[in-house]
């Protein structure tokens, strides 16, 4: 068994509102030294395959489908190797 962690993030050219929606409000609040926000997904996924290479497969599969729009977004993954138990 498998967790998969998944970041999906907007890509560097792509405006991010939420972002600077939060940026502003962060120094409302006086975090001044705040100068940069890009707001993104977190995605954990359980994924039961016999080898890391097919978990890998079965999450790249997940974001190019369906987790990440590959138009606007890119995304990052990191797998874990867990008990059964612990998801």
């Amino acid at each position: 068994m498998y967790k998969a962690k998944i970041n999906v993030t907007l890509r560097p050219s792509i405006l991010d509102p939420q972002g600077k929606a939060i940026h502003h409000a962060l120094e409302s609040l006086g975090y001044d030294a705040v100068e940069h926000v890009r707001m993104g997904k977190f995605v954990e996924m359980w994924i039961d395959a016999e080898t890391e290479a097919a978990a890998q497969a079965v999450a790249q599969a997940a974001c190019e489908k369906l987790l990440a729009n590959p138009v606007m977004e890119d995304f990052s993954i990191v797998l874990e190797q867990v008990e059964p138990e612990a998801a």
